[in-house]
């Protein structure tokens, strides 16, 4: 097994990045096309979700071996949280496309970690 992480402020021109080391990382894993892509938007709509809980800032660690498992982990929590309803599209689309998500909210109810594997 391998490890791979990040840190990085929850911006747009940093989600791009995102996506394409995700990417890069799915190929590693052996996923075929579709599946690197429902990959892709499960770790953007994490972030997303931990953007929208306050976070200005993300840690991601994925491991790399028979599966691809990823951890997102907001940081510096500073903002208001946003509305709830982006957040339950967000998490309905994880479930959708990886399944099992692990979603851990820290003391004032807001989605600090995200978890899941494919």
């Amino acid at each position: 097994m391998e490890k791979f992480s990040v840190s990085l402020p929850l911006t747009g021109e940093y989600l791009t990045t995102v996506r394409l080391t995700t990417g890069g990382l799915c190929a590693l894993a052996g996923f075929d096309v579709d599946t690197a892509e429902d990959y892709k938007v499960c770790v953007t709509e994490s972030l997303l979700i931990v953007k929208r809980n306050g976070f200005r800032e993300a840690d991601i660690e994925f491991t790399v071996g028979e599966t691809l498992r990823c951890e997102v982990r907001g940081k510096r929590c500073d903002g208001a949280k946003e509305e709830e309803l982006e957040e339950e599209i967000s998490r309905s689309l994880l479930a959708a496309l990886i399944g099992e998500v692990e979603f851990v909210k820290n003391t004032e109810d807001r989605v600090e970690k995200i978890v899941f594997e494919g």
